[in-house]
């Protein structure tokens, strides 16, 4: 299936139906009064956020949504029914805003959540609501109230607690697969990766987190060159970023310093909240350097890039030193879930009960 995580679409809610005019004609009921009824409320539009889905592809050549309008109001008090209402099923994250000012109106984030997008027009009254002790026989009625219609722009952020960063080719499609269930494509060439891949990594009974694997970055991927510039929003609600570097390149005239700075200096341009994110530095394909110049190629990679953060050395081919990653992003990842959990108020000793005086103490 084809991802897309943007989109374009117009919505109506129904309008409500229009009062009725009516009076009550039976035999022998000379003075029947009024009985039109009221029109009906039109459908509201609602956004339904569905765990099973995971692109906007609906709503890419389904642009137009509406809502069925209220019936009108009839005679012998009968209201008019109210109008089917469209719920629209939305993957979880998608950002729903105002398509020509690009405010934000709704975030879906939690499975099953629903909100009203568009809301239905009101019916009008039908003339037995203009009945009084001086009007007896009114013939006032008022038309349904329209429905709202808006022109809306989706858009698609997944949730993931940890976001995969750095160069195509770094290895980060082979580091997803080895520490989650998702299965992403793999090969020797670049740019391998096309859209965003998931993965929820386990590391103990009740104890998992997400990753998200976004396509490989260039430089000039804040000002629109290569793939990565589309889906770095993706990672504006992760918790931590790990920034994947190939220290063994095919290119033997690439430095990996050279190359890491210009990831970071990337990310800061695009989005200055994203690049001051927690960062870790993971140096992978340790595999093709020697054993005895690993420690001094780490060391140096290190001092030249002048980073402060936590450096892991990993393989994601022959996995070695995965655990000691997944362990270290597990537990950072649940003390910042933990930091934003609602503490429960402190309760004032003075307003806390005695305990009860037991008969064994009064005796």
């Amino acid at each position: 299936m084809k991802f897309v995580d943007e989109a374009y679409i117009d919505i109506a809610a129904g309008d409500g139906g229009n009062g009725c005019v009516s009076f009550r004609h039976e035999k022998f009921k000379e003075f029947g009064g009024p009985n039109g009824g009221d029109g009906g409320r039109g459908g509201h539009v609602y956004a339904l956020a569905d765990p099973n889905l995971n692109t906007l592809i609906d709503y890419r050549y389904a642009r137009r949504h509406e809502a069925q309008r209220g019936q009108h109001g009839m005679g012998s008090d009968m209201f008019g029914a109210a109008g089917a209402d469209v719920t629209l099923k939305m993957p979880v994250g998608t950002l729903v805003a105002d398509a020509e000012s690009g405010q934000v109106l709704y975030e879906l984030l939690t499975p099953g959540e629903r909100v009203m997008i568009a809301k239905g027009g009101d019916g009008g009254f039908g003339n037995m609501r203009f009945k009084s002790s001086i009007n007896r026989a009114p013939r006032q009625k008022t038309p349904g109230w329209p429905g709202e219609r808006k022109s809306l722009k989706l858009e698609l952020k997944v949730l993931a607690d940890v976001g995969l960063l750095g160069l195509p080719n770094a290895g980060k499609s082979t580091l997803i697969s080895a520490i989650s269930n998702a299965k992403p494509r793999i090969a020797d060439y670049p740019f391998t990766t096309l859209h965003p891949h998931l993965g929820v990594v386990r590391v103990g009974p009740e104890q998992s987190f997400v990753v998200a694997d976004l396509p490989g970055l260039i430089e000039g991927a804040a000002d629109g060159a290569g793939l990565g510039h589309l889906f770095l929003r993706h990672l504006q609600r992760t918790r931590l970023l790990l920034h994947v570097v190939d220290l063994a390149p095919f290119d033997e005239n690439a430095d990996p310093v050279v190359q890491a700075k210009a990831i970071v200096a990337e990310l800061k341009k695009y989005d200055r909240a994203l690049y001051e994110k927690p960062r870790w530095l993971v140096l992978n394909k340790l595999d093709m350097i020697a054993a005895d110049e690993r420690v001094a190629r780490v060391k140096d990679f290190v001092r030249r890039l002048r980073f402060k953060g936590p450096v892991f050395e990993i393989s994601a081919l022959t996995r070695e030193g995965l655990d000691t990653l997944v362990k270290a992003v597990y537990q950072a990842v649940k003390a910042e879930q933990d930091a934003r959990q609602p503490q429960p108020p402190e309760i004032d000793p003075r307003f806390v009960p005695a305990p009860p005086h037991s008969s064994e103490s009064e005796s």
